[in-house]
């Protein structure tokens, strides 16, 4: 039996990708002591970057198919160690470019990040609803994509995404757990049962910043940032730590939610920061003889998007319409956003066009370095 090489081995773990850090293990630094014997026995140790790993198993099994699948190979044997305190050091270093100290990357020049700030005058309107399933869409788009559940009082998110692991940290960084391949992190993963978050302003600031900050993103293309309804301290301090964010509104047809979600767009005036457009949610409810009855009224997100677009002196789109749609209530409340599981349905239909939309925008230059300098005379 020939003996098998070393480069084969590890030409097979480069397949191997972390389920957390979606990076392949061998670039991280996670394979130890790598072994075979003459009768083609593999034995492999993989540092978990805590013991604790909830994905150890899945590694476990990745690894061990890689490596069985190597010609000349008659066995494997996985054995799971831990990084120690300098490993970790220099997997923190890489994972952030290089920089030692935490930063916010979304926050500087030469960010490519798409960041959409989902915002609302009022609650009940399904802001929440609107951002999971848009997350879902652009990730069914190929984009890679990050959540952020920064309403804090009222978070939902790990529920309507159907999250089933708790983040992993190793020291002062934060592993966000993946489902339907995006990217979440949300105070409910922190806090025991369903009991209440009771902070104010200050705390509130220093969650965000950390969600932003001490998270391990990735390259992302996109990061929907679900706000909490109103314009009070999370709005303010997204616009102090990501000033490059842009706003999506989301409305109902009714008038009276109409005027309170102006007020949630005209922030932007006061922050300096793009308004991306309007989404009109709970727009109609379609009926068996293919009528539509318009149960909350009709207009408002027009009535929204025209209202905006005079006060901030450019054009704010109404990027689209979202009919009443029971499979988009069922989809949130089993973890399984109505993009992926009712693909056909109207409110699938009409949130995968504005996903669409928002995945084909060109990026502008605001806020972006052109590597440019001044030519003396």
């Amino acid at each position: 039996m020939p003996q098998v090489s070393q480069d084969a081995l590890h030409a097979a773990l480069e397949t191997v990708i972390d389920p957390e850090i979606r990076r392949p293990v061998t670039e991280l630094g996670m394979v130890g002591a790598l072994d075979c014997d003459a009768d083609g026995r593999v034995a492999v140790t993989i540092l978990l970057t805590v013991s604790a790993c909830p994905l150890k198993d899945k590694l476990t099994q990745d690894t061990t198919a890689a490596l069985a699948g190597v010609e000349g190979v008659t066995g494997v044997t996985v054995t799971l160690g831990v990084m120690n305190d300098e490993q970790r050091g220099e997997l923190k270093t890489k994972l952030r470019g290089g920089v030692a100290e935490r930063e916010i990357p979304f926050a500087k020049p030469g960010s490519l990040t798409r960041v959409y700030a989902v915002a609302s005058g009022k609650g009940g309107v399904g802001k929440s609803s609107v951002t999971a399933n848009l997350a879902a869409a652009l990730a069914q788009e190929g984009l890679s994509v990050g959540v952020v559940d920064a309403d804090i009082y009222g978070f939902s998110i790990p529920r309507m995404l159907g999250v089933e692991h708790k983040p992993t940290q190793v020291d002062d960084m934060i592993m966000p757990p993946v489902s339907h391949d995006v990217r979440v992190i949300s105070i409910g993963m922190f806090v025991p049962g369903n009991q209440p978050v009771v902070w104010r302003g200050p705390m509130l600031h220093r969650a965000l910043q950390q969600f932003l900050a001490d998270v391990f993103w990735g390259d992302l293309d996109v990061l929907l940032l679900d706000l909490p309804p109103g314009t009070g301290d999370i709005a303010i301090s997204v616009a102090q730590l990501v000033p490059g964010a842009e706003i999506l509104v989301v409305t109902t047809p009714q008038q009276a939610a109409a005027e309170v979600a102006e007020r949630a767009g005209s922030i932007a005036l006061q922050t300096h920061q793009r308004l991306a457009g309007v989404i009109e949610n709970m727009s109609w409810l379609e009926m068996p003889d293919g009528s539509r009855q318009e149960i909350f009224g009709s207009g408002g997100g027009q009535d929204v998007a025209d209202s905006l677009t005079r006060s901030i002196g450019s054009d704010v789109p109404l990027l689209g319409q979202i009919p009443l749609d029971t499979c988009l209530r069922v989809g949130a409340d089993q973890g399984m956003p109505v993009v992926l599981g009712e693909p056909d349905s109207p409110a699938a239909v009409a949130l995968r066009g504005i996903a669409k939309g928002l995945a084909s925008r060109s990026r502008g230059l605001a806020g972006r370095s052109l590597g440019l300098s001044p030519v003396g005379r």
